[in-house]
């Protein structure tokens, strides 16, 4: 498969997932009935406008066409704890060890992929093909590459 186009940004801060939606009981006066209504946590809303944000100021707003089907590499670098020795923290950060800490990486994906809708690509069903990768740095951030393919 031949590569067409190639996009890559970096969100600094420790890598976030996304949050599972909570659920609040509401009352409807006019039906007399109960209902659960959905919302997404606000930590998770502040992340997917970071990543819009520095999405946008980095690739000036480029957006793919609405049929490409794209392929798209995160790479997520974890904190080093504080609290290990200087050992353990010189392998985290050779990547001999890495993060088996959450968030997953399928959150830390699907926040991202969710984030860049109507923004990189009209929808992520366009995301054919995917990795994510954990590691440890002492600069916490995810780096997001988008290629498109045909």
């Amino acid at each position: 498969m031949k590569e067409v186009e190639v996009i890559q940004f970096t969100v600094y801060g420790e890598p976030q997932g996304k949050g599972r939606p909570r659920f609040v009981a509401r009352y409807n006066p006019a039906t007399q009935k109960s209902f659960g209504q959905a919302h997404t946590p606000e930590k998770t809303i502040v992340y997917e406008n970071l990543i819009r944000t520095e999405y946008s100021l980095q690739t000036k707003n480029f957006r793919y066409p609405d049929d490409a089907m794209l392929d798209m590499r995160i790479m997520a670098y974890y904190g080093v704890p504080k609290n290990v020795s200087k050992k353990k923290r010189a392998l985290m950060l050779e990547g001999k060890i890495r993060p088996t800490k959450k968030p997953d990486m399928d959150n830390v994906m699907k926040v991202v992929a969710d984030s860049l809708n109507q923004v990189a690509y009209k929808d992520d069903t366009q995301i054919v093909d995917a990795q994510c990768r954990k590691f440890y740095s002492v600069k916490p951030r995810i780096e997001v590459i988008i290629k498109q393919i045909d």
